[in-house]
């Protein structure tokens, strides 16, 4: 294989970025490593020309043109979630290998036809977890042992996109994602509570995982914040592990094991300060490489040799059955606390409203 035929469907907000990176890498790329943007696909025909015309590449009403005209090797789906087994499915049945966006589906029903026609078709298949290619996010995987706690935040101004979904498959999931994949181990027990506020689906969720191997995770993810916050933090034995997405950035606390053996508060008051243990402060490297330029290099590295991807179907179907777990925790406590009744009884209390 020489140039690899990429293209674009859904060139909304995300879609557009992913149309972005493949026409930078079409001039930075050559020979058998090379790429060519071969066309997008949307449904609105003035933004996919735009973006068509941005990227240097032609633009398709469907992916019937697409496949007839463009013959692609391999494609971005960005459409909206409850097109994923749509789409995914009809570029596999095409010949086409496929990068879906998360979540991989709005249902497990849909998840496991996807995952089925992957496999039937022998087509690669990944999941754009972003947040997996972050350079805090690789930069922490040498650091972890057995992290047993986290904190996660992910919190966002509103806007008016990805609303076909609640919070928690619109944020949460990327955190979901990435602290499954630290953790490697099945989920025992889930309690959550979630809020709509500005639209009819959750828009704020509280959430507390319990693993089999006894970690512990508490996510809180927003869509109706004053600011963007994208924080993770976990403790496992001797370190404590710091880590920011937004700034890429990651910061720990470590002893020795030898200093960090327990002591007892008599023992610790007969003991001077120069004899406690020393937190050591480190900060890893960092790559400075964008997420989702690496997200679409490592796609197209598992096209090219027929490996299996970084993030796999069974990787996003995970994720997905964690994130749908808690959307059925939150409905449980919605119908346990009358929250309609709640709702109506209580508006919102905003002086020199009329």
């Amino acid at each position: 294989m020489s140039k690899l035929r990429l293209a674009v469907v859904g060139v909304g907000a995300f879609g557009s970025n992913h149309a972005r990176v493949l026409h930078e890498l079409t001039t930075e790329l050559e020979g058998k490593e090379g790429v060519d943007l071969v066309g997008v696909v949307d449904s609105d025909h003035k933004r996919g020309e735009k973006v068509a015309k941005d990227c240097q590449t032609l633009y398709f009403a469907s992916i019937a043109e697409l496949l007839a005209n463009a013959r692609p090797d391999a494609a971005s789906v960005a459409v909206p979630t409850v097109a994923h087994q749509r789409v995914s499915c009809e570029l596999m049945e095409g010949g086409v290998d496929v990068l879906i966006e998360k979540p991989l589906s709005s249902s497990l029903k849909g998840a496991d036809e996807i995952i089925a026609t992957a496999e039937r078709l022998n087509r690669v298949a990944q999941v754009g977890h972003l947040e997996r290619f972050n350079p805090a996010v690789r930069a922490v995987l040498p650091l972890v042992t057995c992290p047993m706690f986290f904190e996660v935040h992910r919190l966002s101004v509103f806007t008016p996109r990805s609303l076909d979904v609640d919070v928690v498959l619109d944020l949460m999931i990327h955190d979901l994602d990435v602290v499954l994949n630290l953790v490697k181990s099945p989920v025992r027990e889930v309690r959550a509570v979630g809020l709509p506020v500005l639209t009819n689906k959750v828009d704020i969720a509280s959430v507390r995982v319990e693993f089999e191997n006894g970690c512990v995770a508490n996510f809180t993810a927003s869509r109706v914040s004053t600011e963007k916050v994208r924080k993770l933090r976990f403790f496992q034995p001797h370190q404590y592990v710091s880590l920011d997405f937004s700034r890429r950035d990651v910061f720990t606390l470590a002893v020795r094991p030898a200093e960090a053996a327990p002591l007892s508060m008599l023992e610790m008051a007969g003991q001077g300060e120069d004899e406690l243990p020393t937190p050591i402060p480190y900060k890893p490297p960092i790559d400075s490489e964008e997420p989702l330029r690496a997200e679409l290099r490592a796609f197209m590295n598992s096209v090219r040799t027929r490996q299996q991807p970084v993030v796999t179907l069974q990787d996003g179907r995970r994720a997905l059955e964690l994130a749908l777990a808690i959307n059925a925790r939150i409905e449980e406590h919605r119908h346990r606390t009358g929250l309609e009744e709640l709702v109506r009884r209580f508006p919102p209390v905003t002086p020199g409203w009329k």
